[in-house]
C-alpha cells in the first residue's frame, strides 16, 4: 500500500469512526455455548438484546476492532474475523440454536449496504484482507457468506466464509429498512473463538451510517498536517 492510499484510508476510518461515536450507542455481547461453523467448525456465537439500548427504531450496526493485536493471526486474516451477523426475534441461549434461526431479511452484505473501512495487517502482509474484494476495500461476500454461520475456522487453503477486518478494521451495516428494537437479538459469530469479540467495540444508531464527503476528509487532513508540522516544530517538547 502506498503512503498516498494509506493517508486517505487513515483518513476514512478517523471520519467514520468519529461522525459514528457522535450517534451511537454501545452494545453489550453475551457469550453462548457451543461452537458452530464449517470445516472445522470453531465460531463462538454471540448475542445482543436490544431492547434495552435505548433507542426506538434500529437502522445500522457497526463493529469496531480494537484488539490490538490479541489473538488471531498475521497478514490476511488479521483483526476481528466475522463469520456472520443476523437479526431475529427469538433469544437463543446456544450457538446450535442460532444456526437454525432465518433471521428477518434486513442486511444487504454487499459493498451498496456495507461500509467497510480495513485495519492494518500484522507482518508477513498480504495485498487484501480475507473476505474481502479484488481492492481489499469492501466486502466480497460471495467469501465472506455473512448471512450464514459457516466460517471455515483455518488459514489454510480451506479458508472461507468469514471477512478479516484488520487491527482497528471498522465495518458497518445500514439496514435495508428500520426495525423496532423491542424484542430484538442480534447475533453474531467469530470464527476461532480466541477472544477478538471481547475486544471490540460494537455499537447500534437509528441513523444509517454514510461516507464522509470530500470536504470533510480534507478538512482532516488539513487538521492533521497541522497537527505534524506542530510537532515537528517542537521536537522536545
Amino acid at each position: 500500500m502506498n503512503m498516498k492510499h494509506l493517508t486517505q484510508s487513515s483518513l476514512l476510518f478517523a471520519a467514520i469512526a468519529w461522525s459514528f461515536s457522535a450517534q451511537a450507542v454501545p452494545v453489550s455481547l453475551t457469550s453462548l455455548t457451543g461452537l458452530v461453523g464449517g470445516s472445522p467448525a470453531a465460531t463462538a456465537i454471540y448475542r445482543a438484546d436490544f431492547s434495552s439500548v435505548g433507542i426506538f427504531d434500529l437502522a445500522s450496526i457497526t463493529i469496531m476492532d480494537n484488539s490490538s493485536r490479541l489473538g488471531g493471526s498475521p497478514g490476511r486474516f488479521s483483526g476481528f474475523d466475522l463469520d456472520a451477523i443476523i437479526l431475529s426475534n427469538i433469544s437463543c441461549t446456544t450457538a446450535t440454536c442460532v444456526t437454525g434461526l432465518s433471521g428477518f431479511s434486513l442486511f444487504d452484505y454487499s459493498s451498496s449496504g456495507t461500509l467497510f473501512t480495513p485495519g492494518t495487517q500484522r507482518t508477513p502482509m498480504d495485498s487484501r484482507l480475507f473476505g474481502t474484494d479484488a481492492g481489499g476495500m469492501n466486502v466480497d461476500n460471495a467469501v465472506a457468506t455473512l448471512g450464514n454461520f459457516d466460517g471455515n475456522s483455518t488459514t489454510g487453503p480451506g479458508a472461507n466464509g468469514f471477512v478479516s477486518m484488520g487491527d482497528n478494521g471498522i465495518l458497518s451495516f445500514n439496514l435495508t429498512s428500520r426495525v423496532s428494537t423491542d424484542g430484538l437479538f442480534m447475533y453474531l459469530g467469530e470464527v476461532g473463538n480466541n477472544g477478538e469479540v471481547a475486544a471490540s467495540s460494537i455499537a447500534v444508531s437509528d441513523r444509517p451510517v454514510s461516507v464522509p464527503e470530500p470536504a470533510t476528509l480534507a478538512l482532516m487532513g488539513l487538521g492533521l498536517l497541522g497537527l505534524g508540522f506542530l510537532s515537528r516544530r517542537h521536537p522536545n517538547g
